[in-house]
């Protein structure tokens, strides 16, 4: 007998950054995609249009959708859901459209996904829900959430979507599987958000470099995880999903070596990015303008956000390309795309 079809898989956030490697991971291995795209949400130039892709692509904004949860349409025909859809911005660190698009967004499509009877919720949040580690001891899926020390208005939103998975979870029986990437590069980053760093350091922008660190994953490995996890992920069971843990002295040297230019020479001690954030605060509050940082991610950057992501290598069959990969694929991109000049 043949294998049943696969089920249709409705992806938010398919317009972004992650979205646009979890279509072409999905249609890779033979998964009807509806692809959920903001209103007026037009790709880069530097990409080719959802609708040129066979899949459904339809408009509609989640998270500005009143006390409704969304027309059912959105959903019906649907077997399974990818959540990635998210509004990642921390500056301003306080910002009420954060909370609508992660956690309201969140809240009713999760009222489809229970009305429709969907046989797996991927939910696609951040490492950042869980507390931090060392590199010696790194953070997993265990650590209790630590992010509110900031007031980020982005870390805090997305925990509180986490636990409203987790709850569905619980109370409603709802399949559902979280998932949390850490720091993604990789080509196709086509409004520079984590790939930005990359061009700041080309640019020679970066003077010096705090004494905090992260962990860093080529986003493709995280679109394959994404896809297994709808069939090999466990029932409310969460991944970090993530790769090699580097201070940003070393992922500074790593890039700037891959990029062929200077890598930042100076630290920046925690007292000085502390006023500067500060600073910055106190300008963009005179001038309303925004600041290109704000003192919560100062003081971000003074800490170490290291994690493992060994529960998703195990269960979930996780790749793990080396970030050195990942920079040059994502340069390359820029420089054939014209982000470069």
């Amino acid at each position: 007998m043949p294998p049943p079809p696969l089920p249709r898989v409705l992806v938010t956030g398919a317009n972004g950054f992650l979205g646009r490697h979890l279509v072409a991971e999905l249609l890779r291995r033979g998964y009807p995609v509806r692809a959920l795209v903001r209103p007026g949400g037009a790709a880069s130039p530097a990409l080719p249009p959802l609708s040129s892709l066979p899949i459904e692509v339809v408009e509609f904004d989640i998270s500005q959708h009143g006390k409704k949860s969304g027309p059912f349409a959105l959903i019906a025909g649907c077997g399974a859901v990818i959540h990635a859809a998210a509004l990642a911005q921390v500056n301003p660190a306080r910002n009420r459209a954060v909370w609508a698009a992660n956690l309201s967004g969140t809240e009713r499509l999760l009222r489809l996904a229970r009305k429709a009877r969907v046989g797996r919720f991927v939910y696609v949040g951040t490492a950042n829900v869980y507390g931090f580690g060392t590199k010696a001891r790194p953070g997993d899926e265990t650590r209790p959430y630590a992010g509110r020390r900031y007031g980020l208005d982005y870390m805090d939103s997305k925990r509180a979507a986490t636990d409203l998975v987790l709850r569905a979870v619980a109370r409603e029986q709802l399949p559902a599987v979280l998932v949390h990437p850490t720091f993604m590069l990789g080509p196709g980053d086509a409004r520079p958000t984590s790939g930005a760093l990359l061009l700041a350091l080309h640019a020679g922008q970066l003077p010096g470099y705090p004494l905090g660190g992260k962990n860093y994953v080529h986003v493709q490995d995280v679109a394959v995880a994404i896809v297994n996890a709808l069939t090999q992920g466990r029932v409310g069971e969460s991944y970090i999903l993530g790769n090699e843990n580097l201070s940003y002295k070393e992922a500074f040297g790593l890039i700037a070596g891959v990029l062929g230019v200077a890598s930042p020479r100076w630290p920046v001690l925690p007292p000085l990015a502390n006023f500067y954030g500060l600073f910055c605060d106190w300008r963009a509050t005179l001038t309303g303008c925004p600041a290109p940082v704000n003192a919560a991610m100062a003081a971000v950057a003074n800490d170490g956000h290291y994690f493992t992501a060994q529960k998703a290598h195990t269960e979930l069959g996780m790749p793990q390309t080396p970030i050195t990969q990942a920079v040059a694929e994502a340069f390359d991109w820029f420089l054939t795309h014209g982000y470069v000049q």
